[in-house]
């Protein structure tokens, strides 16, 4: 599909989240590509609630965020809108077919081997953390992360980024590895090829202004009875 390069873009995020999850919110991945490469886009902010309304039900079916929308594509999924945008404009892909499609191995990486584990963790100590089975499962999900971590960070070595460039690879794996806080922050003592690789990424101009732009947006009000629960 031909897309009109005048077209405007816009992508969803929310107008209120709780402290813990301000910077990251997986529209801050879609903002840091579009910074990138330099595309100007437009945010729908959603009050929390209404993403699972059958307006944004059209653009997202699950009733979630961030979602796409440029002429007559929409999308959702990060993954899918970040490889998106690395295809649509300069900044994000190595030049090559090898290498680019090693660059789709890396975000597939980020997305599938790294991010269910972490966000296991997220379950059992913040959105679950009052279940029974919560504290037990916290020992073995620490380990399966610890694990992955490890092979990570031996993958990556001394090397400033996966495959030699910057590229939508490593934004979405820096921008997983944003989720590595609270109780987790102490694997990067282990691991600090991977504290400097994120820090590396959150350095650059573009996540800068990305970040700036998602707190920014935090306007809403919680949900009612938000502070009942």
């Amino acid at each position: 599909m031909a897309i009109d390069p005048h077209a405007p873009i816009t992508i969803t995020a929310y107008d209120w989240v709780p402290g813990f999850a301000r910077g990251l919110v997986r529209d801050l991945r879609v903002r840091w590509a579009l910074e990138e490469v330099g595309l100007d886009y437009r945010v729908d902010y959603l009050p929390q609630g209404t993403q699972k309304l059958s307006r944004h039900r059209t653009r997202q079916p699950f009733g979630q965020v961030p979602t796409f929308e440029e002429g007559d594509l929409t999308l959702f999924e990060s993954g899918a809108i970040v490889l998106h945008i690395a295809d649509r404009a300069p900044g994000l892909l190595p030049e090559g077919p090898n290498s680019r499609a090693r660059t789709a191995e890396w975000v597939f990486a980020a997305l599938n081997t790294i991010e269910p584990h972490l966000s296991d963790w997220a379950i059992a100590t913040i959105f679950e953390a009052d279940q029974p089975w919560s504290e037990p499962r916290k020992p073995a999900i620490r380990k399966r992360i610890d694990e992955r971590l490890g092979e990570l960070s031996d993958r990556l070595g001394d090397a400033e980024w996966l495959e030699g460039t910057f590229s939508a690879g490593d934004l979405m794996m820096i921008a997983v590895l944003q989720m590595v806080g609270g109780e987790l922050a102490d694997m990067f003592d282990r691991y600090p090829n991977l504290a400097a690789y994120r820090e590396r990424g959150e350095a650059r101009p573009a996540f800068q202004r990305a970040l700036e732009a998602q707190l920014q947006g935090f306007t809403g009000k919680p949900p009612a009875g938000w502070g009942d629960q």
